[in-house]
């Protein structure tokens, strides 16, 4: 029997929307915050702050805050490709490297997640391998959700706590 692999997963789903639109989601702050995010702050490398609409780079690093969360929970890291088409990847704090390809598959979109580097110790395999395949496999319903429906799923109630939409 071969052994589980905790250190990586992936997930995909597809998605009725041009790869310029899901590209867009993942490496804009506006596109990033309709679907995931409460809000999203991005630095250049050379601190020139963005403009809406700009695409965040290679180097950038970000902040990021989740409805459902106070203030001081948080993400930091750093982006370490975006190539402006379909691919973009990030390091998730200590979770790992998230990579994100976008491509056509039997004449449909799919957007594929995978997290990898993904420490292997019992409080890892809990908390970054189950809980974030969790977190993403939602999170990537909600993308699919918001682009072809418009219906944004996520919990936006603070006082609404451990359910599976925040």
């Amino acid at each position: 029997m071969v052994e589980f692999d905790w250190s990586r997963f992936s997930i995909r789903v597809n998605i009725q929307a041009s790869a310029e639109k899901l590209y867009g989601c993942w490496a804009t702050r506006e596109g990033i915050e309709s679907w995931f995010l409460r809000k999203a702050d991005y630095v250049k490398q050379d601190l020139v702050p963005y403009l809406p609409g700009d695409e965040v780079q290679k180097g950038d690093t970000y902040t990021w805050w989740w409805h459902g969360y106070p203030d001081d929970i948080q993400e930091q890291g750093e982006i370490l490709e975006a190539n402006g088409k379909d691919y973009f990847q990030f390091r998730f704090g200590d979770a790992g490297i998230c990579t994100v390809r976008i491509f056509e598959e039997q004449g449909q979109q799919i957007v594929e997640l995978t997290q990898s580097d993904i420490p292997v110790d019992e409080k890892a395999r809990q908390q970054w391998h189950l809980g974030c395949k969790t977190g993403w496999i939602f999170y990537l319903t909600n993308l699919k959700s918001v682009l072809e429906g418009g219906l944004d799923l996520r919990n936006k109630n603070m006082s609404i706590q451990q359910v599976i939409t925040a």
